[in-house]
């Protein structure tokens, strides 16, 4: 655990670099704020849907060769990635970049099947907590870092991005241990590199099926908000680059606490289905709260409350994990990553244009906050598709969820 949460630290941290000053990027070569929005959802749609077709792959690789070299050329395409959107000079630059590290970008999901690999199923909630916990405190580091750095050129955190995965690569070279042994391996198939036949097995899964509808719901809502967070915050408050590092800061400080500090806890206390549901509606309301607020501070006061929400990656796929077997962690890990990126390849559609068609409106009007709303209502979906998902197989006598039933 220790060696794989490092490697998740250091990605995160160069991923969360970027985060602040990619969307001011874009509006170098942009004239307005419909123009800018416009074409920052496409270079999200376009690092996505690479993601989207890499994922699935990627995955399949790592249950034939390993978790560590899969990891390697995820660390090379991102490397690939950063250098190149510093040094863009036109927006199809900055699209052709994105598209290399989203195809080779699956860290997170072998990640995943990297603690799958070497942890009981009884413990993977709270290892996938912790892990989640490593994602959450890049994303404290990485942001404020990388809004400090913009604040100085915008391209100096895609150069100090590229640095700190240049060092993970090597880390992994000389440091990192592989964690799936040679006789859990399996061929690699086709189908199985497919990521629509990948998202028909996970949903195949016995004890899976309607939670691939809640991930999607949830992976649609998350990307609509990261698509749409920056710029909605520049609009609304007229926050700039160390403003957005500072409220993503907030919200992996959140991340990390939770995931990495109270996630045990809680599992004493809920059981993973039970704490999905309570995440989700915890989710639900701040995403409408987010998009009520008038002032900076409430956009703080929504992620310190919104504890329980930064439950719910964890739970599900702990949830998931379970029901797979040891020699398919990496393809069914692979597609749940595939279908959140199927999910990120939606979101700007969504994300961008609904915050397109409001951007115009002063900053007090309520209805800036459109992209928030309709976030808000794919969680109130996620919750009762997830509600009935955990009665039906508690009726059925599967599983333990009846605390999810009562809640």
């Amino acid at each position: 655990m220790p060696f794989i949460m490092i490697v998740v630290l250091i990605d995160m941290l160069s991923i969360g670099l970027i985060v602040p000053v990619l969307p001011p990027l874009v509006g170098l070569f942009t004239t307005d704020p419909a123009a800018q929005t416009h074409w920052y959802g496409v270079i999200m749609f376009a690092f996505a849907l690479a993601s989207f077709f890499g994922a699935p792959l990627l995955g399949a690789l790592s249950d034939r060769f390993g978790r560590r070299p899969v990891l390697l050329i995820g660390f090379s395409g991102l490397a690939v990635n950063f250098v190149a959107t510093a040094l863009a000079s036109a927006l199809w630059m900055l699209i052709a970049a994105r598209i290399v590290g989203g195809f080779t970008q699956a860290n997170a999901a072998v990640a995943n099947a990297y603690v799958a690999d070497i942890t009981a199923p009884e413990q993977r909630a709270r290892r996938f907590g912790l892990l989640g916990a490593m994602f959450g405190i890049g994303f404290i580091l990485g942001p404020v870092l990388g809004g400090l750095l913009g604040a100085i050129d915008l391209r100096l955190p895609f150069w100090v991005a590229a640095g700190l995965t240049a060092v993970n690569f090597l880390y992994g070279v000389w440091v990192l241990p592989e964690s799936l042994p040679p006789e859990r391996r399996r061929a690699i198939t086709w189908r199985a590199a497919n990521p629509l036949a990948s998202l028909q097995e996970l949903t195949a899964l016995h004890g899976v099926g309607r939670l691939v509808g809640v991930v999607a719901l949830v992976g649609l809502a998350q990307y609509t908000l990261y698509t749409v967070w920056v710029l909605y915050a520049t609009f609304r408050f007229g926050w700039g680059p160390r403003e957005n590092g500072w409220s993503l800061f907030a919200v992996g400080v959140v991340s990390a606490i939770v995931q990495g500090g109270l996630m045990g806890r809680l599992l004493r206390i809920f059981t993973p289905q039970r704490l999905a549901v309570m995440g989700l509606a915890s989710s639900m309301l701040a995403y409408l709260g987010w998009g009520l607020a008038t002032a900076g501070w409430m956009m703080y006061a929504v992620i310190f409350a919104n504890v329980l929400g930064n439950t719910v990656a964890a739970s599900i796929n702990s949830i998931i994990s379970a029901a797979a077997d040891q020699h398919t962690q990496g393809q069914t890990l692979g597609a749940v990553s595939s279908l959140n990126s199927l999910m990120a390849v939606i979101a700007p559609a969504f994300g961008a244009a609904l915050l397109g068609l409001v951007s115009h409106l002063p900053a007090s009007d309520w209805r800036l906050g459109t992209p928030m709303y309709f976030c808000a209502m794919l969680l109130a979906l996620a919750l009762v598709l997830a509600r009935s998902h955990f009665r039906r197989l508690h009726a059925a006598g599967i599983g333990n969820p009846p605390a999810a039933a009562e809640t």
